[in-house]
C-alpha cells in the first residue's frame, strides 16, 4: 500500500489561513498534511479498496455533498477520512466487513428512521454500519448530515466584543425644607449668629 504523502507546503494560504491539518499516517504517528490533499487522499483510499467498500465510501462521500456543500474533507487519525463543518460531522472509515459512519454528537442527534444501528451505548458518538448489500436511506442519511451540522453550528462559541463600562456619576441629593419655607429664607434664619461678647465684671479703680 502506498502510504500517503506528508509533504509540507507554504504555512498559509494566499489569504493567510492555515494550509495545513493534522493526519495520522500508519506506522509513522502524526504527521502534517497539507488542507488540499485531504481530498486527494480520500480519493486513493477509494481506489485501494476497489471493491464494494470503495464504491459504498464513494457514494456516502457524495451523498454528504449534497447534503452540505460547504462541508469539509479532512485526513485525521491513521488515515480516517473526516467530514467537518464548524467541528467534526462524521467519520467514513472501512473495515473487512463493514464501512462505517460515525456521527460526532450522534447521541444529540434526532434519528427517527433509525440509521444509527453502531456505537448506541455511548453518551456522544453515534455511527451506521454498512454492510454489503445494505440499502441506505439517502433522504434520511442527508436530513441526519444537516442536523448535525445545524448541531456544530449552535455550539460554536461566539467571539464577544469587550464591554466598556462607564464611570458612575455622583448624584446630588437635594435638600427637603420644612413645608412654606424657600431656600433662600430657610438660608437666613438658619445662618449662624455672632456670639455675644463677654462683659467683664471688674470695675476701674
Amino acid at each position: 500500500m502506498k502510504r500517503p504523502s506528508s509533504k509540507i507546503l507554504s504555512p498559509t494560504d494566499s489569504a493567510g489561513r492555515p494550509n495545513f491539518i493534522t493526519a495520522g499516517v500508519a506506522g509513522r504517528g502524526m504527521a502534517t498534511i497539507p488542507v488540499e490533499s485531504a481530498s486527494a487522499l480520500i480519493d486513493e483510499r477509494i481506489k485501494e479498496l476497489g471493491d464494494w467498500r470503495g464504491k459504498t465510501l464513494a457514494r456516502v462521500r457524495e451523498i454528504i455533498h449534497e447534503a452540505d456543500p460547504e462541508i469539509l474533507e479532512e485526513w485525521k487519525w491513521r488515515g480516517t477520512p473526516i467530514w467537518s463543518h464548524s467541528g467534526i460531522v462524521c467519520t467514513g472509515e472501512t473495515y473487512k466487513n463493514v464501512v462505517r459512519m460515525t456521527f460526532a454528537k450522534g447521541a444529540a442527534l434526532k434519528d427517527p428512521s433509525g440509521l444509527f444501528n453502531s456505537s448506541l451505548d455511548g453518551n456522544v458518538r453515534r455511527a451506521i454500519d454498512i454492510r454489503e448489500g445494505d440499502k441506505v436511506d439517502e433522504a434520511a442519511l442527508k436530513d441526519l448530515i444537516r442536523a448535525a451540522v445545524a448541531l456544530n453550528v449552535l455550539r460554536k462559541p461566539r467571539k464577544t466584543a469587550p464591554v466598556s463600562i462607564a464611570p458612575r456619576k455622583e448624584q446630588r441629593v437635594p435638600l427637603s425644607l420644612p413645608r412654606g419655607r424657600t431656600s433662600a429664607s430657610f438660608a437666613l434664619k438658619n445662618k449662624s449668629k455672632p456670639k455675644p461678647r463677654r462683659v467683664s465684671s471688674k470695675r476701674a479703680d
